[in-house]
């Protein structure tokens, strides 16, 4: 264990050097901070998915709500975008505690349609809004100066930043996970009534764990905005909902890094595929998943680490 667990920080170290090093290779910054923005939603939604066993198809109302409340304040009332951001991500957080006080309240699918109720109330209040654009949703949103000192118009600039939003929004999920809080969400996730059987307020839990997930997809949403420089309506809109859903499953639910794998694939797939087959793309990336889930029942990092399990556990075990 301690061999895996070094091999993992290894890799974890290689990773964010290649990050780090993307500018200098050639990759195209505003893609990879797309990338990004979408791994902090998947790793947003992980958290309730799968570390507490609660699917909601809501989650774009927190991801588009505090995109078009960053970008409304940042335009309109000129904001700083790190006050944007946190405005953003406390807004979120908000709806979030509405919407999960009401949903906590059921559990399986009834919890999720529940969530996917209220979400099409908040995808309608943005059409409707005046100060959303309608259907033509936030345009020209600018980047403006960090702290009204470092200038974030260069396309570097802000991928370093977006990068350094997104590590400490990973580490944030692992402390929480790792904390005595994320081991009572593993356990109300694997049996319910059992944790209730112990004397823990499950539905408080469950409330934080909501909002605590819905911030971090408010964080993606607003750092999206800052970095494309609108917020539309596919941001809030329902399939935006089903595509982190598909990120987090394709990567492994329940596992760290696999909800960032998932965004990486679903997001250059689209990327990449979007102006040669325009939208069989979506067709494209659903018979992907199902493959995927045919295949790689537990995701690509959980079917990754369950191999490696597998090859330790042959290793370890004494031939009789």
């Amino acid at each position: 264990m301690p061999q895996a667990t070094k091999l993992l920080n290894l890799t974890y170290v290689a990773l964010l050097l290649l990050a780090l090093a993307a500018p200098l290779l050639g990759l195209y910054p505003v893609f990879v901070m797309k990338l990004l923005c979408f791994a902090i939603f998947a790793c947003a939604l992980n958290l309730l998915l799968g570390f507490t066993g609660l699917l909601s198809f809501g989650h774009a109302a927190f991801f588009g709500s505090a995109a078009y409340i960053t970008g409304y304040l940042i335009k309109s009332h000129n904001f700083t975008p790190e006050l944007g951001i946190v405005a953003g991500v406390i807004g979120s957080g908000l709806i979030g505690l509405v919407v999960g006080f009401v949903a906590i309240r059921r559990q399986g699918i009834y919890f999720a349609m529940i969530t996917m109720a209220l979400a099409q109330i908040v995808f309608f209040i943005c059409l409707q809004a005046p100060f959303t654009g309608g259907e033509d949703g936030l345009q020209g949103v600018p980047r403006g100066a960090l702290f009204g000192l470092l200038s974030l118009q260069s396309d570097t600039t802000m991928y370093y930043l977006v990068l350094a939003v997104f590590v400490a929004g990973f580490l944030a999920v692992s402390r929480i996970v790792h904390s005595p809080f994320g081991q009572v969400l593993k356990m109300i996730r694997e049996n319910e009534p059992r944790a209730i059987s112990l004397g823990y307020q499950v539905d408080r839990y469950k409330l934080l764990a909501f909002v605590l997930s819905s911030a971090l997809a408010g964080l993606a949403g607003s750092l999206k905005t800052l970095v494309m420089g609108f917020a539309t309506l596919s941001d809030v809109h329902w399939t935006m909902s089903g595509e982190v859903i598909l990120m987090t499953l394709l990567g492994g639910m329940g596992t760290f890094f696999g909800p960032v794998v998932g965004a990486g694939i679903v997001v250059s797939l689209q990327d990449t595929l979007a102006d040669k087959v325009g939208s069989w793309v979506n067709v494209i990336i659903g018979i992907i998943f199902v493959l995927c889930v045919l295949v790689f029942r537990k995701g690509v990092v959980g079917e990754l680490q369950a191999a490696l399990e597998r090859r330790r556990h042959a290793t370890t075990t004494p031939r009789t």
